[in-house]
């Protein structure tokens, strides 16, 4: 018995520690209430004040669409940049082949230019054999031959011929002809431009 009479002046102090907690905070309860109270009833007024528009929540094929949409669209740029990588890889081939018949036609040129040089030389050598011949022919033989030309063909060969040569192939060609070819040959250089 000593021991709970002990045990209860222990628990004494305790109880009206405890006591004295809950009175003051019954008090501060009483004393905060109204306030508190005012404070809701402020805050629910203007939350009724405050219309507030109805949310739709969204339906659950919604989500749905938008995935199929994003996967749609998704699979058309796939496409699109296959598309675009296709047609690069078309282009740089041709773009090659392009390259290759340029190539082709510059050689090709390079060896057509060669051979009309070649045959413009050639040509230019039988001309000038030619001339020699008929330099080296007798004039009434000569003029014979220059008779049977058209007029341009024999002026051009006359030209070339050493001017002696050509004198007596003149000379020896009817008046007419030897007038018109003399008439071409200074015709020639006419409209040449001079400084």
């Amino acid at each position: 018995m000593a021991h709970i009479k002990s045990a209860s002046r222990r628990a004494g102090p305790l109880r009206f520690v405890l006591v004295c907690f809950v009175a003051s905070g019954l008090i501060r309860l009483s004393i905060a209430a109204p306030a508190l109270a005012q404070q809701y009833a402020a805050l629910d007024a203007a939350d009724a004040q405050v219309p507030v528009a109805p949310q739709a929540c969204p339906t659950p094929e919604m989500p749905d669409e938008l995935l199929a949409a994003i996967a749609t669209r998704g699979e058309n740029l796939s496409e699109r940049e296959a598309y675009i990588a296709e047609r690069e890889a078309t282009l740089a081939i041709v773009e090659t082949r392009i390259a290759e018949q340029m190539q082709a036609l510059e050689a090709a040129e390079a060896r057509l230019a060669a051979t009309l040089e070649q045959a413009d030389g050639a040509a230019e050598s039988d001309v000038a054999r030619l001339t020699q011949v008929y330099e080296r022919m007798k004039p009434e033989a000569a003029a014979a031959i220059f008779e049977a030309m058209d007029v341009n063909f024999a002026a051009g060969f006359l030209a070339r011929m050493q001017p002696d040569a050509a004198a007596g192939v003149l000379s020896s060609m009817p008046a007419e002809l030897a007038y018109s070819v003399s008439v071409i040959i200074a015709g020639r250089n006419a409209a040449a431009p001079r400084n």
